[in-house]
Order: C-alpha cells, then sequence, then structure tokens
C-alpha cells in the first residue's frame, strides 16, 4: 500500500452526535460539499467530517512516477479518516465516483457503515470509466454496458481533452467553471458569479492542482479495481440519489437501486451532477431521514 501522510479534512457539529463522513468523487477536493448543505445537516443532529483525496486540495500529493498507488489505496484512505476522527463506523454519504468507494467498503466492511447514501453515482462493478472512454473515443458500448453521458457532456470533454492547458489563474478558473456549467446540467439556472468564487477558491488552495489527474493514473494503474456481482451483499440501508438532469451518468442511480437490497432511489428535480443552493434543502432532508439512529 502506498500511503499518504496527511490527508486534510475537517468536522462541523457536536462529537456526540451521529456521525456522517461525505466522501467526494474522483478529482475533487472536500469543500465541493457546501456549508449550506453541512449546516443543515449540522442543524438536525449530526456530526459531519469532510476530507480532501490524496492529491486534492490540502492533502498531500505525490510524484506518482515515483509513488505509484491504484484506487485500492484512495478507499483505504476513506478508513485512515474514520480512525483519525476516532470513528469505528459513520454514515457514508458519496457523490459521484465517492459512491463507488462507498459501495466498496459497504461490502468489504460493512460493520463501519451505519447507513449508504450515494449521489449522481454509478454501480460498483458497472464499467462506468469504460463506458465514459468508449462514448468520448466514438465507440460503440457494448450489449448491456450503463448509459452514456449526454451529448453536451462528450462534446465537452472531447474538446477539453484536445485543447492545450490554459495557463495562468484567470484562464485555468475559466476552464473550470466552463466543467462546472456542463456538470451543472440544463434544469436548474447556473450561476456564474458563485461558480467563479467556488474554483477559485479550489484554485487557491490546492497544494498542486495538478496532482488531482493522478487520480486517472491510479485508475489506469489497476483498471479491474471495481469487484463485479457483489453489491446484492451490501447490508447498509442504502439510499440512492439522481438529479433529472444528470449530463454524467443518466440513469444509473437506478440500477445501483436495482442491485442493492431494500435501496431506494429518489430523484432531485433540476439537479445535475453538481450541489447547487437550489437542491440543498431536499438532499439534506433526505440525507437526515435516511441517517435517523
Amino acid at each position: 500500500m502506498n500511503e499518504t501522510k496527511n490527508i486534510w479534512s475537517e468536522e462541523f457539529g457536536a462529537t456526540t452526535d451521529a456521525p456522517i463522513l461525505l466522501i467526494m468523487g474522483s478529482m475533487s477536493q472536500g469543500v465541493l460539499w457546501p456549508e449550506e448543505f453541512i449546516g443543515r445537516l449540522v442543524a438536525g443532529g449530526r456530526r459531519v467530517i469532510r476530507y480532501d483525496h490524496r492529491d486534492t486540495g490540502m492533502s498531500d500529493t505525490v510524484d506518482f512516477a515515483e509513488s505509484p498507488y491504484t484506487w485500492d489505496d484512495i478507499k483505504d484512505d476513506v478508513y485512515r479518516v474514520l480512525d483519525a476522527h476516532g470513528l469505528r463506523s459513520a454514515h457514508l454519504v458519496c457523490h459521484s465516483a465517492g459512491g463507488l468507494l462507498g459501495q466498496y467498503i459497504a461490502v468489504e466492511q460493512p460493520e463501519r457503515v451505519r447507513s449508504l447514501t450515494v449521489i449522481g453515482s454509478s454501480p460498483l462493478g458497472g464499467g462506468e470509466g469504460q463506458v465514459i472512454m468508449r462514448a468520448l473515443l466514438g465507440q460503440p458500448q457494448p450489449e448491456g454496458s450503463l448509459p452514456e453521458p449526454e451529448p453536451e457532456f462528450v462534446d465537452f470533454y472531447r474538446a477539453l481533452i484536445a485543447a492545450p492547458q490554459p495557463e495562468g489563474r484567470r484562464a485555468r478558473v475559466d476552464s473550470m467553471i466552463a466543467e462546472q456549467r456542463v456538470l451543472h446540467g440544463t434544469g436548474l439556472p447556473f450561476d456564474e458569479d458563485a461558480a467563479r468564487r467556488l474554483q477559485e477558491r479550489i484554485y487557491d488552495r490546492a497544494r498542486d492542482l495538478s496532482a488531482a489527474a493522478n487520480h486517472r493514473l491510479a485508475a489506469a494503474a489497476k483498471p479491474d479495481f471495481e469487484p463485479v456481482g457483489v453489491l446484492h451483499q451490501v447490508k447498509a440501508p442504502t439510499l440512492v440519489i439522481e438529479g433529472t438532469h444528470e449530463p454524467a451518468k443518466p440513469g444509473h442511480g437506478a440500477l445501483i437501486a436495482e442491485q442493492i437490497p431494500g435501496a431506494r432511489l429518489t430523484t432531485v428535480r433540476g439537479m445535475g451532477h453538481t450541489l447547487p443552493p437550489e437542491v440543498h434543502e431536499e438532499l439534506a432532508s433526505a440525507v437526515l431521514a435516511h441517517t435517523t439512529e
């Protein structure tokens, strides 16, 4: 195991309240969990913890060529965060690829998962990464594959991959805002001023913004990271949340709910693949109801 020494985290609320660990997606900082959403959880009597994955935000970064790792290590960082906060178990609330981590942990160490909530995610073992890559390359999808991303998502990332890396803070932030706009989807108005404040914060607090790309290298280092056909083993009460305007993983939430015994699926009108203010109340209410002990 390649162990990153320092993982940044912070917690909110009383230590005596039921703990929620927020797990963000690939290449994403923990501050993408909005303070307003967290505040609603804390007001509902929850102890909330968020953290930066390795190679993102204020967590340690590495030279991947010298210190390679895989998504197994990113998954194991979740246990390290729980241990660092003195938690034998917690409610896991996960977004995007964080949902894959949460599903895996719920299978691997079920005693550490009080409940599982996955937002904008895909079923573990479904080959989401391969589906997206084939879509970007214009290749046909094998029968039975997960649904493809929406065309606007595919067009944007094809252009992004082909374009040179923007240089300088303003150009880089502009590119990050453009990406957030696509992920936001078309169901709700896009607040560009708020997006700029968020992306400037992400830019400014990163030890090395480019290090987040190591998550792609980690995925390539072990492409078979996800176990297949294991979701029926999940025993944690599971809530699956998907937006009606999800551009990256449309329809994937229903497939998770079908495979996990007793899982419930909730759709949030207008939501895409981000967590804008318009959905905070609905998301927090759903999570609070699901994490009642």
